[in-house]
């Protein structure tokens, strides 16, 4: 495989969760280095975060771990333990099934950057911790639930 050039690679905006809750990440971007480089086992995004963005709804997975290396600027993880202020070369791990919701925010003036290594399992659950909703991701599609496993409905005037 050759080298990935960063600068050629899409940039993807935007969010697979349902009204009101996209709005939350409107800071958020990522690239997909992993599919990039054909790699089917685990996915590899490197995000970044403007400042004040935010990098998901705080979560945990079901079936995947997930590993997140800083790689530029400053940002705090939050978990269930509190918040965790981070920068270059800091490392966090989350592993599958472990309900410790976590997230990132960059409460700085410049960007900041981290890569995320996930497995990819061919079912997965996630839950976030501070609302009522959950996501199974399967066949590459998303369904939102409420906790209790009722379907997510968005609110009227948001859809």
């Amino acid at each position: 495989m050759a080298k990935i050039d960063l600068a050629s690679l899409p940039v993807k905006t935007g969010s697979i969760y349902p009204a009101p809750y996209d709005a939350l990440v409107a800071g958020r971007s990522s690239q997909r280095l992993g599919d990039a480089g054909g790699l089917t086992q685990f996915g590899v995004n490197l995000v970044t975060l403007a400042p004040g963005g935010l990098s998901s709804m705080r979560h945990w997975h079901l079936a995947e771990d997930e590993f997140v290396m800083v790689t530029e600027g400053q940002c705090t993880m939050v978990t269930d333990a509190g918040e965790t202020e981070m920068g270059p070369g800091d490392c966090a791990a989350f592993p599958a099934g472990r309900p410790d919701g976590h997230h990132f925010i960059n409460r700085t003036d410049r960007p900041a950057r981290f890569l995320v290594v996930g497995s990819k399992a061919p079912r997965e659950v996630a839950t976030y911790s501070d609302e009522d909703l959950m996501v199974t991701v399967e066949a590459g599609r998303a369904t939102f639930t409420h906790k209790d496993g009722t379907p997510y409905i968005a609110p009227k005037g948001d859809q």
